[in-house]
């Protein structure tokens, strides 16, 4: 008796999805997209940095994002929940005009 399901974990789970590169992030990458397993956008990042040492930490930091093609804007990373089988859009800024 008594056998419920017991949750410890705060109000997310891990989701898992894409998280795709452009420009100059995939070059930085070597990979135009791979998968990612993360709570919030800043887990995510974390992941891709620790996974893409070198070129692609400093390419992140220019960067903005897109999840789920809503973009992030000035948002801090951790309040960015991240839904299952989601997208994460990493964009360098692009010249031009």
């Amino acid at each position: 008796m008594g056998g419920g399901a017991h949750t410890n974990e705060g109000s997310a789970a891990m989701a898992a999805g894409t998280i795709r590169y452009w420009a100059a992030a995939k070059a930085a990458a070597g990979v135009a997209e791979e998968p990612y397993t993360a709570e919030n956008l800043a887990e995510a990042l974390d992941a891709a940095r620790a996974k893409h040492p070198g070129e692609l930490v400093r390419v992140l930091q220019r960067c903005s994002f897109l999840v789920d093609g809503d973009p992030v804007g000035t948002r801090s990373h951790e309040t960015v929940r991240l839904a299952e089988g989601g997208t994460v859009e990493v964009l360098p800024p692009f010249a031009g005009g």
